[in-house]
């Protein structure tokens, strides 16, 4: 059985960028939703001064996590002119052509990485509830 991966990043958003952050978010997110099947979440978070946003990511493996990278660098830029890496963390085993390119952009960006690989125990719901 295969393990999920999350993956979250944290970024600073720049000085004056608060409203493109929020349109490009929010057009980055529906193109994901759209052309991403295998990514089971993206969810993005604003802490309480609008400076720093988190995203989190919840892929059910290695290889979906591979598949949402592609064309992930084109993204980048596009964010790249309104934030900056604050860091990543990364729980669970992503491949490692996507560990080394996280690492890469990290470590570019002067930012920490934070991973921890074993998966020990958990479950994700994809549906409503059901009672009990």
């Amino acid at each position: 059985m295969s393990n999920p991966v999350v993956f979250v990043s944290h970024v600073r958003i720049r000085d004056g960028q608060l409203d493109a952050v929020r349109q490009i978010s929010r057009a980055i997110s529906q193109r994901l939703e759209a052309e991403q099947p295998r990514t089971l979440s993206q969810l993005l978070y604003l802490d309480e001064t609008g400076s720093r946003m988190t995203i989190v990511y919840v892929f059910a493996d290695a290889e979906s996590m591979d598949l949402h990278f592609v064309g992930a660098d084109e993204r980048a830029r596009t964010a790249s002119a309104y934030v900056d890496l604050a860091g990543f963390e990364i729980y669970g085993q992503p491949s490692e052509a996507v560990l080394e390119s996280l690492r890469e952009a990290a470590a570019a960006a002067g930012a920490p990485v934070t991973i921890q690989a074993e998966h020990l125990a958990g479950f994700i719901r994809l549906g409503p509830a059901r009672a009990p």
